[in-house]
């Protein structure tokens, strides 16, 4: 109880800020597989260095010689760059006014993706930095997807796909990207049974859709509940399309996954909300599966997990 009105006091406290005037209200995200793994790789790989390389700053300075496409020999071209004694406004020079907006952009998207965490091995925690968010598909189970993001959508109203579906068994463990509360979740007709969690830093509000008919959550998950990256939440199923809770009328079992941006919270709700394709991301975190184990007592991670970086989190 303590943490759901805690919870709430913030987006009181949140709700009641003015809206700035260079409030960010867009966010075209093209950053693909390759770059992000490249920029991904050089900030891991500098970490202990004198100089420790942001993936991005890598990103932000090269969107801005570009106009926002960040392709790999323009990622690269960053990172060399970056390695000098110079700023990325001294860099980019004339063209650096464009560069906070830019940071600030795939800050918001990518910010809580990479870091500090620990891991327990055997009973003992064992440290690390690298990506410290999950697949939203655990470890051990097959899925597919395909890049459909914007494709349209016709029940209800005519609209664009605003996330990506991952093709997979029914029942399949379905698990946090990112730590952060559990801010929505129970029945939606468009979505089904469906799961929305914002990241501790309020920025990212992730979408989890389509869960399982009659056991769609993990056992007492609740709203206001706090959650680590890679904890599970639900399962894979088909429901939705229907005003009537609990009902399978979606064709293929999938679980939709979405992003949205929030810079200010008047955006949350809105007819201009920030949903960026997240297929890319996905790729990416393919990589980095939790595992789970189902026992007697119902299911359990295999390995506990602390994100290093979230202060806020009680300890376990």
């Amino acid at each position: 109880m303590k943490r759901r009105i805690a919870f709430l006091l913030l987006l009181v406290c949140l709700l009641a800020l003015p809206i700035r005037a260079d409030t960010i209200r867009w966010v075209d995200f093209d950053a693909d597989y390759d770059s992000l793994r490249y920029a991904m790789e050089q900030d891991i790989a500098t970490f202990e260095q004198e100089k420790h390389i942001s993936w991005i700053d890598i990103l932000a300075l090269a969107a801005c010689r570009t106009g926002g496409k960040c392709g790999l020999a323009s990622v690269k071209k960053a990172t060399e760059d970056l390695k000098s004694d110079r700023s990325p406004q001294e860099i980019l020079g004339e063209n650096a006014k464009y560069f906070n907006y830019y940071h600030e952009a795939y800050d918001a998207a990518l910010g809580g993706l990479l870091g500090s965490y620990a891991i327990q091995v055997e009973g003992e925690w064992k440290p690390a930095y690298g990506l410290k968010a999950f697949s939203p598909v655990a470890a051990g189970y097959g899925y597919s997807h395909f890049e459909d993001f914007g494709v349209s959508r016709s029940y209800g109203f005519a609209r664009r796909h605003l996330g990506n579906d991952l093709m997979g068994g029914l029942g399949t463990p379905i698990v946090a990207v990112e730590g952060g509360v559990v801010e929505v979740m129970g029945w939606n007709q468009y979505g089904g049974w469906r799961v929305g969690i914002r990241s501790f830093d309020s920025r990212r509000y992730y979408y989890y859709a389509h869960l399982q008919k009659d056991h769609p959550f993990a056992e007492g998950l609740q709203e206001g509940d706090m959650v680590q990256a890679g904890d599970l939440i639900g399962f894979m199923g088909r429901t939705g399309y229907s005003t009537k809770e609990n009902v399978n009328n979606i064709e293929c079992v999938h679980l939709h996954f979405g992003m949205e941006l929030i810079f200010d919270e008047r955006q949350k709700e809105c007819n201009s909300e920030i949903w960026i394709d997240v297929y890319d991301i996905v790729r990416l975190l393919s990589q980095h599966r939790s595992s789970l184990q189902k026992t007697p007592q119902g299911w359990k991670r295999v390995y506990p997990y602390q994100d290093l970086d979230v202060k806020i989190f009680p300890d376990s």
